[in-house]
């Protein structure tokens, strides 16, 4: 162990426990956007900026997530080392629409959809890139960071392959799933399911009565019944679509942030495999 814990800090609360995972005894992670935070709407405070002026290193999701980070380190005057995770991400482009063209400040300057860790394979690679730039900043470091990353790699491996053995129960015309903000699409594309939200990739956006009417109808067609809420989702706009379709919601996902310590989705594995048994649950529902 380190003799003295290298100061990280992460911008939300899922690449916090990448880092950490990776990191170990080594370093010192603190997220800015924490559990069941939404950092769709974060606003830096006088501590955040404090914090970060003592970092070595801060490592954002980047793809447009992040839209108030260079804010941030303007104010802080950081002159550590920045890592872009989803560098390398075989990025997915947005749909952006008349109701969704309000997309939170930051985020309207990006045509990416910046939720890359919904699919492990994206994880690898900002797993790599993590390992990489730990080793940079602390050389002497770099064989634990080696050792932990090709641990956490194995992980995400067979977190994917029981993912994928999952939803082979599922014929793929049967695979429709309503959810709060658009957040699942590289979920969906990796794994073959279709994800369908009336708000946007930000929740900062609300979604115009023609487009619920439209998603309400969709669902009555499809005959879809797999409706989830999201953990930090406004849960009021689903439960009008709930009662307008008589669809009873299924558990709760995790889509940008992950639960608090004490609660049952605390690290990022653990999350997507949560999500894995919901989703199912929710499409075992439509055959």
């Amino acid at each position: 162990m380190a003799a003295t814990k290298i100061p990280v800090v992460t911008s939300f609360s899922i690449l916090g426990d990448i880092v950490s995972n990776i990191g170990g005894d080594r370093v010192e992670v603190t997220t800015l956007v924490g559990p069941d935070e939404d950092a769709h709407v974060y606003a830096a405070t006088p501590k955040d900026v404090r914090t970060l002026t003592q970092a070595k290193l801060m490592v954002v999701n980047g793809l447009g997530f992040e839209g108030w980070m260079q804010r941030l380190t303007d104010a802080a005057n950081y002159k550590g080392m920045l890592i872009v995770a989803s560098n390398g991400v075989p990025a997915r482009k947005r749909a952006l629409d008349a109701n969704h063209e309000h997309e939170h400040e930051g985020e309207a300057a990006s045509d990416l959809d910046p939720h890359a860790w919904q699919d492990p394979t994206n994880v690898m690679i900002y797993t790599r890139n993590i390992v990489a730039a730990l080793s940079k900043i602390d050389p002497a470091g770099a064989a634990v960071y080696q050792k932990n990353g090709d641990a956490y790699l194995c992980a995400l491996t067979e977190l994917d392959t029981w993912a994928k053995a999952q939803f082979s129960q599922i014929p793929e015309a049967r695979r429709s799933v309503i959810t709060s903000h658009d957040a699942f699409e590289y979920f969906g594309s990796h794994f073959k399911i279709r994800f369908l939200a009336a708000q946007g990739v930000s929740t900062d956006s609300e979604p115009s009565a023609r487009d619920v009417a439209m998603l309400i109808r969709q669902m009555r067609q499809q005959k879809i019944k797999a409706l989830f809420f999201e953990n930090m989702s406004n849960p009021k706009l689903l439960q009008q679509i709930a009662n307008e379709t008589g669809v009873t919601p299924g558990g709760k996902l995790y889509a940008d942030a992950l639960s608090k310590a004490d609660g049952s989705e605390p690290t990022y594995l653990r999350m997507m495999r949560f999500n894995v048994e919901q989703i199912l649950a929710g499409l075992k529902k439509n055959q």
